[in-house]
């Protein structure tokens, strides 16, 4: 990783995608979709680069997630790269704890979403060199100091690579409307942002962009584990 990580933080979201392109051998963009994801999907298939996209599928997205994965694959002529929990552990858990343990506890949830969620990011991003987050300093509290490119804390061996760190929603939506991007339907449902379908629920006027993710717990826990705290 040659250029200075400072300096790259006057950089914009498209130089940093390219540099990344160009400066890493095996990098991928992590996407659920969201309105985040769907600003750097649009961006990187712009770049005559070799950057993979893909998806944790947790077994309980919204059927609308499903098909703005498929409009990504029409629309784009993407492929995207999809990984799953390991069926055993998903079977002890429900045997065990039931459909809806996540809900009992912090202790809980966490268990659900490292079965769901981050034991499949490590088989992700295992033997890659860098990975792209649609992360946004904006968007939550555990997220405020979020820098546009990093050595991953939970993945030292890794760089991780924010573009859009320093933008407001408003910069996010002017670009889905002046480039056209397709967007997942519940955004129109008021459900700014999209986990699985039992841990989010829309959002009332007036609350935080994160407030329909796990909304039965403090704003200061509001991570799944995919992104660790520096």
């Amino acid at each position: 990783m040659s250029a200075n990580l400072k300096d790259l933080e006057t950089k914009s979201a498209q130089k940093i995608l390219e540099w990344a392109s160009t400066s890493f051998s095996n990098i991928a963009l992590a996407s659920s979709f969201g309105l985040e994801d769907m600003v750097l999907i649009d961006m990187v298939s712009k770049l005559n680069a070799s950057i993979t996209v893909f998806t944790l599928d947790t077994g309980r997205l919204h059927e609308e997630t499903y098909q703005i994965m498929d409009r990504v694959r029409s629309h784009y002529g993407m492929s995207i790269e999809s990984y799953f929990p390991k069926f055993e552990d998903v079977q002890s858990l429900e045997n065990e704890k039931g459909f809806y343990s996540f809900r009992e506890s912090l202790e809980n949830r966490k268990e659900c979403c490292q079965i769901r969620k981050v034991e499949p990011l490590q088989r992700a991003l295992s033997g890659r060199d860098a990975w792209v987050t649609g992360m946004r300093r904006e968007q939550s509290l555990t997220r405020t100091d979020t820098p546009k490119v990093e050595i991953d804390p939970g993945n030292p061996n890794l760089t991780k690579i924010s573009p859009l760190a320093d933008w407001t929603l408003a910069q996010v939506e002017e670009y889905i409307s002046t480039h056209k991007v397709p967007t997942n339907p519940l955004h129109k449902k008021d459900y700014p942002s999209i986990g699985c379908a039992p841990c989010t629920r829309p959002i009332l006027p007036g609350e935080d962009i994160r407030a329909g993710r796990w909304w039965w717990e403090n704003p200061d826990h509001k991570e799944c584990g995919l992104h660790r705290p520096r």
